[in-house]
């Protein structure tokens, strides 16, 4: 599985946007796929231009405190790769992490903010918040 250490530096290499939206698109290519019966009313992200979908899978990690892994898929290319880099920061961790990470900080960090167009990122916010929603949810259910 990719870094986000690993996305930063392809992000430096790759000087060009029209390069580094070809390497977010192969990011996505390398999403986990995603069943039919997932993509449902349930785990559709509201607020975003594109269809999203993203589906959660609540676990126990070594120590039994709870881990939330996620599956993601999207009708466009661009989006599937925003979600490869979401999951990669956000999927397999505890809830305070998830909660601890200032997502939109990091792709502004990448330089997204520049280049992605408002509704791209309105729907990035509504991803982010749906996946720290249910890093809180899973925080009170564990108290």
């Amino acid at each position: 599985m990719t870094t986000i250490d690993e996305i930063r530096d392809n992000f430096e290499i790759l000087e060009e946007w029209d390069d580094r939206y070809r390497y977010v698109i192969e990011l996505g290519r390398t999403l986990e796929p995603m069943s039919e019966a997932e993509h449902s009313a349930a785990n559709k992200v509201q607020g975003c231009a594109s269809q999203v979908w993203l589906s959660l899978k609540a676990g126990r990690g070594a120590d039994s405190h709870p881990v939330l892994t996620y599956v993601g898929d999207s009708d466009a290319h661009i989006v599937r790769g925003l979600i490869a880099i979401l999951l990669t920061l956000f999927s397999g961790r505890k809830p305070q992490d998830i909660l601890d990470t200032d997502a939109i900080a990091v792709f502004d960090d990448l330089g997204f903010r520049e280049h992605l167009t408002p509704q791209r990122s309105n729907g990035l916010r509504a991803m982010v918040e749906r996946i720290r929603r249910d890093a809180r949810e899973a925080l009170a259910a564990a108290a």
